[in-house]
């Protein structure tokens, strides 16, 4: 088999809602391809459901940090990226294993729902904020982000007094644009304010507080280094992701009047709005990667025992092997069995959460505000095109 010219990472998006064109055109031709990452690495790309499925599900690939390449940027940003201990995404099993078992008893779907008075409070708090300041204003920076930094904050025991930093130290990690330099000041202040908390916390013995990061310590199966490090990924994580599919969510509806007309006049379609926004517009921007432990065949490709391979789940969630004409907005769609929060077993740990910020956030906004409506132009809002997660920088409402 011939394979075609190896490929780099596509980043320009035609359509800001849209994934870039060229995934479309190599799904149909070749699903699996040679592609240069970062660093000059040959390795291979993904882009159909079923491949980026059977990758994300096969033990044969690792994701531990010292075999990764990055799709774009330099190797110095990767190795500026140490990994810490506790740091769960980038571990194989069985130590992968040991720091899932520890922490999935946390995210249940039970401990999830247990929340959801406590989300709805901080809605609503948040949103007479936005009401009181008055109009126009920035739903990034007074609705999207403070909802999910709020509850991770609770969820993990963290003073919200502190969010200017680790938001701060957030974007730093996640922009393609930082510099080495910049990369590891940010990872280094991020771990330095989490090891002082995790210290604080097991140091006051007799009233921890409450919060997952307490709980951890109590539990006495985790090292201090690993509890910072779990508790690094959760606090990225928690609030990055969500924060920016509430804000690209919202202009995704006001773009399309006519999803948003249905959501209002049947708010129970909620549930499948929230998968279909999930599925339609896949915020992961770039990756995930994964290293082959042996040589392997996938989709008809040869792939070589270390040679990585970038998946985009943005084309997976966009095959019309997989979803009926994807690209079109449907809330009323059935898109269960997108790749959005991953597949396997590291699967997005906090992904019942994100549901239900959502299905309480989007609802309550719209409720509160029934004539929402940009601020600027459309062409005017700007878009997080170098960044790992993808979303908008602002978001100017007014109503």
């Amino acid at each position: 088999m011939t394979h075609p010219e190896p490929v780099t990472y596509p980043m320009t998006r035609e359509n800001p809602l849209d994934p870039p064109p060229e995934f479309g055109r190599w799904r149909e031709e070749d699903p699996v391809r040679p592609m240069v990452f970062g660093d000059g690495h040959a390795g291979w790309l993904a882009v159909s459901h079923s491949a980026v499925r059977a990758v994300l599900a096969d033990p044969r690939f690792s994701t531990r940090a010292d075999l990764l390449h990055l799709p774009v940027g330099r190797r110095l940003i990767q190795e500026a990226r140490r990994i810490l201990p506790g740091f769960f995404l980038r571990l194989d099993p069985p130590e992968h294993t040991r720091f899932r078992k520890l922490l999935t008893g946390q995210f249940t779907v039970r401990r999830m729902k247990q929340l959801e008075p406590r989300i709805e409070k901080i809605t609503v708090d948040r949103l007479d904020a936005m009401e009181s300041g008055g109009a126009p204003a920035d739903l990034v920076k007074d609705f999207a982000l403070p909802i999910p930094s709020l509850v991770i904050c609770e969820l993990l025991g963290v003073p919200y007094a502190d969010h200017d930093r680790f938001q701060r130290d957030s974007r730093t990690l996640l922009s393609f644009d930082s510099t080495p330099e910049q990369v590891r000041a940010a990872l280094d202040d991020l771990t330095d304010y989490l090891t002082d908390l995790v210290v604080r916390k097991h140091d006051d013995s007799g009233d921890p507080g409450d919060g997952l990061i307490s709980g951890l310590i109590a539990g006495g199966g985790l090292t201090a280094e690993e509890i910072t490090g779990v508790s690094v990924l959760l606090l990225i994580a928690g609030h990055e992701t969500t924060a920016n599919m509430l804000a690209l969510g919202t202009y995704t509806l006001l773009r399309h009047p006519d999803q948003l007309a249905a959501l209002r006049e049947n708010p129970g379609l909620i549930d499948t709005a929230v998968e279909e926004l999930l599925r339609f517009l896949t915020i992961v921007h770039v990756g995930p990667v994964r290293a082959a432990l042996e040589d392997l065949e996938l989709e008809g490709r040869p792939i070589k025992a270390g040679q990585n391979v970038a998946l985009s789940l943005a084309s997976a969630n966009r095959d019309p092997a997989r979803f009926g004409d994807p690209g079109t907005l449907d809330i009323t769609r059935d898109a269960l069995g997108h790749v959005t929060f991953g597949h396997g077993i590291h699967q997005c740990l906090g992904q019942q959460l994100a549901r239900i910020e959502m299905r309480i956030a989007y609802p309550a906004l719209f409720r509160r505000f029934p004539g929402l409506r940009l601020a600027v132009p459309p062409d005017q809002v700007s878009f997080r095109s170098k960044m790992a997660v993808y979303g908008v920088h602002a978001l100017p409402v007014t109503w």
